[in-house]
C-alpha cells in the first residue's frame, strides 16, 4: 500500500498530551498515522470480505461436513 507517495496536508485534532509526548519522543505523528490507517483499513477489508461472502463461506463448510472434502476420497488415515 506504500505505492503511493503523494502527500495530502490534512488537519486533525489530536489530544495535546499525547502530541506532547509524541514531539518529545521526537516521533514520526505523519508515519505513525499512515501505519496506523494502513492496518485499519486493511482489517476492515477483512471485515468487509467476511460479511460479503459468509453465506459462501457457510455453505462451504455445510457441504464439508455432510459429504468431507474432494480430497478425503484418497485419504487413508
Amino acid at each position: 500500500m506504500r505505492s503511493a507517495t503523494i502527500k495530502r496536508q490534512t488537519n486533525l485534532s489530536v489530544r495535546a498530551d499525547l502530541v506532547d509526548a509524541a514531539r518529545s519522543a521526537r516521533l514520526n505523528l505523519s508515519a505513525i498515522l499512515e501505519r496506523a490507517l494502513e492496518s485499519e483499513l486493511a482489517r476492515v477489508s477483512r471485515r468487509q470480505w467476511r460479511e460479503e461472502n459468509a453465506a459462501s463461506i457457510e455453505a462451504y463448510n455445510r457441504h464439508v461436513k455432510n459429504g468431507g472434502t474432494f480430497t478425503q476420497m484418497w485419504l487413508r488415515w
